[in-house]
């Protein structure tokens, strides 16, 4: 499982531009399975996605297809975790 933690580098009204284009990646990636959960940090300096992929590697792909990153709006940190513990309705999420 992945934790992909998005920072602008670009002021808030060049993010805005390419929002719906980045929800259109964000509904693609959903639709395969591949993201969980995200949203936006607050204050609105970034975002956040909660994803699963088999590698590092995969989710590294994926990220390039973030219009977000091909228009240097944000860096991406990708924080890899095994997941021990969850609440009862997220436990079909982690892997036995």
């Amino acid at each position: 499982m992945f934790i992909v933690l998005l920072s602008y580098i670009k002021p808030i009204s060049e993010v805005d531009c390419f929002v719906e284009e980045h929800r259109e990646f964000l509904k693609r990636y959903y639709a395969s399975g591949k993201f969980l959960l995200s949203g936006r940090k607050e204050p609105r300096t970034g975002g956040v996605i909660l994803a699963v992929a088999e590698t590092r590697a995969e989710i590294e792909s994926i990220v390039q297809n973030d219009p977000f990153h091909r228009e240097k709006i944000a860096n991406y940190e990708i924080v890899e975790f095994l997941p021990s513990m969850s609440v009862e309705h997220l436990a079909n999420l982690i892997a036995p």
